[in-house]
């Protein structure tokens, strides 16, 4: 129950800051003239000023002077009652901040401004004076160590490659960017992180501002079952199967689409309510995408792309820290990357406010000729965590079951890579024995020729 603080109670924080500048500066975070009473706010506001300007706090007479306020010199003062001023002068800011904000709501919602409100409320309860002292360095160095890599960090991406890159993978409440062009594959390479994890027995949620769920769901099918979506509208039934006998093992998984210019508090709500509702333990939240959101922090134009991502790229990495979870979301390059083979952080559409707030950036390269042969490229444009600025890796790409993978790393059923299996097929029927009829000049033609066709198609899988 909050307590109501009368002004002599506000009179005697005064006193008692006043007798010990230490006890100011330890208020300082909190400390607000506007929560005092109005007879006391300008010998509150004459502290501050006073403090701030000469950096050192005024004395009882300079503010009694000054202010014209009536103050006091309080005898006997001891470590005991500067304690209870600590704890009482923090839930008396808590109060009066939370009474502000409580006002300031009601005048929002006559004007049906609500997105502000929970930010308003949420920000007046959470005052209080800084008790957490950081790590002490040299303390326990093994624990110190021990709680970084066991404290939900690193969490391999699948791909070993790019775990390798990032010193193991990526980390809860971070934020992850996959930037590319328009059709350059951002949710393909999202979906496809998505069902590593799910395979790992993570659980997480897909939130889509521009795919259908279903049509999300769709191509997870086709990377979980290894086959196209022709063949699976050719036999449903077995795609079924598939589905169900993964999911067994696999962690649980929601698909949800909200409308474009959805704002972080929208999909905090639903995360939460999917929680209480299915019982979900979120371990990932991938976004697609960045560019779609529009700020709750701030009233911005959705024209005004720098300070619109600056502010949604933030609340999505406070989110990720909120929440504990892996954040993964993706962002448009902008028309002077689409020439470009490397890319750098004047690609990003909408400036650099994003890469700022990000953990790790990467740039999604490919091209229609590459998809053909089976290869997407990543590169890293930015990470906090390891060196790997700069430095690309080669993934595999199935063409016709959309699913992405570690290059050389092996596929059960043939989901490698789909140029390499059609040249594959092609040295197979090339390379059977002639008939035992025919004449040996004919043999030798046919092996020349044969041999060959041969180098050329080992040259084209060395290419690719």
């Amino acid at each position: 129950m909050l307590k109501d603080y009368s002004v002599d109670v506000q009179r005697l924080f005064l006193e008692m800051m006043l007798q010990d500048a230490q006890s100011y500066v330890r208020v300082q975070n909190i400390y607000n003239p506007e929560n005092f009473d109005r007879s006391l706010r300008g010998a509150a506001e004459f502290i501050r000023e006073h403090s701030n300007d000469h950096k050192a706090m005024p004395v009882l007479e300079q503010v009694v002077a000054a202010t014209n306020t009536k103050l006091s010199h309080v005898p006997d003062l001891t470590e005991d009652h500067f304690a209870w001023f600590m704890e009482e002068f923090e839930a008396f800011t808590r109060r009066q901040e939370l009474e502000r904000a409580i006002l300031k709501s009601a005048d929002l919602l006559e004007k049906g401004e609500y997105d502000p409100v929970e930010k308003l409320i949420k920000d007046a309860v959470q005052i209080s004076l800084t008790k957490d002292m950081g790590t002490d360095y040299w303390e326990d160095p093994r624990a110190r160590i021990n709680r970084y890599f066991n404290s939900g960090g690193q969490v391999s991406t699948g791909w070993p490659q790019l775990d390798r890159l990032l010193y193991g993978g990526f980390s809860r409440g971070e934020l992850n960017i996959f930037a590319g062009g328009s059709g350059s594959g951002k949710s393909l390479v999202m979906m496809n992180i998505a069902l590593n994890w799910l395979q790992a027995g993570l659980s997480g949620v897909y939130v889509t501002l521009e795919l259908s769920e279903e049509l999300c769901a769709l191509r997870t099918d086709a990377m979980l079952t290894n086959a196209s979506t022709k063949d699976i509208r050719k036999d449903i039934d077995t795609t079924e199967l598939k589905v169900k006998l993964v999911g067994k093992k696999a962690g649980q998984y929601r698909i949800k689409g909200f409308p474009a210019q959805s704002n972080i508090n929208d999909i905090r709500a639903y995360l939460k309510e999917a929680q209480i509702q299915t019982g979900i333990r979120v371990d990932f939240v991938m976004i697609d995408y960045l560019d779609l959101l529009m700020p709750v922090s701030a009233k911005v134009s959705p024209n005004d792309l720098f300070v619109k991502d600056k502010y949604v790229s933030e609340e999505l990495r406070n989110l990720a820290k909120e929440l504990g979870v892996l954040m993964v979301t993706a962002s448009q390059l902008n028309r002077s990357a689409v020439e470009e083979i490397e890319f750098d952080h004047s690609h990003i559409s909408g400036g650099i406010s994003k890469i700022n707030t990000a953990d790790n950036v990467f740039g999604i390269f490919t091209s229609r000729a590459m998809r053909e042969r089976g290869r997407y490229q990543i590169q890293c444009m930015k990470s906090r965590s390891s060196t790997g600025v700069g430095q690309k890796i080669d993934l595999e790409y199935n063409i016709e079951t959309m699913r992405i993978t570690d290059a050389g790393e092996e596929q059960p059923q043939g989901a490698s890579g789909f140029a390499k299996s059609a040249i594959y097929e092609s040295i197979k029927a090339k390379s059977r024995v002639a008939d035992a009829d025919a004449s040996e000049d004919t043999d030798k033609v046919t092996a020349e020729v044969q041999s060959n066709k041969l180098k050329q198609l080992l040259g084209q899988i060395k290419q690719s």
